[in-house]
């Protein structure tokens, strides 16, 4: 099977890579700002990806989550094993075990700016060109 659109990829096949995509679209498809994949796997050792991303309000993070949840569970047949900071929203910590996922708003991304923290991992293209080619 694929990852295409909503096909169910193989929960054998589906590796950290392709989760990490799963996950960095459906933030895409919920308007989440300024997505990265990184390669943190040399760099941490216990986690081999981080997707980031922001929202602009906290409706709209809780939006990402879920979305990222759902588009993860259907195609990779995978959840999360644990949620944190739903409740308030302003970072909220999808862990996936070698994947994690960090949902921000946009302010509490720019205090924290994991990006710069993790500047020596190498950013993952999370777009396919079946996205970029319409």
């Amino acid at each position: 099977m694929t990852g295409i659109g909503n096909a169910r990829i193989d929960p054998a096949a589906a590796n950290v890579a392709t989760r990490a995509r799963i996950a960095a679209r459906a933030a895409d498809a919920k308007k989440g700002e300024d997505i990265l994949v990184l390669d943190v796997a040399d760099i941490i050792g216990i986690v081999e990806c981080f997707v980031i991303t922001a929202a602009s309000n906290m409706r709209l993070v809780r939006s990402i989550v879920e979305e990222i949840e759902r588009q993860i569970f259907e195609q990779a047949g995978e959840k999360p094993r644990a949620v944190e900071g739903l409740r308030d929203a302003s970072w909220v910590l999808l862990d996936y075990g070698d994947l994690v996922v960090h949902v921000f708003l946009t302010e509490t991304r720019e205090f924290y700016a994991l990006e710069r923290l993790w500047a020596d991992a190498p950013i993952m293209s999370w777009v396919d060109n079946a996205t970029t080619a319409s």
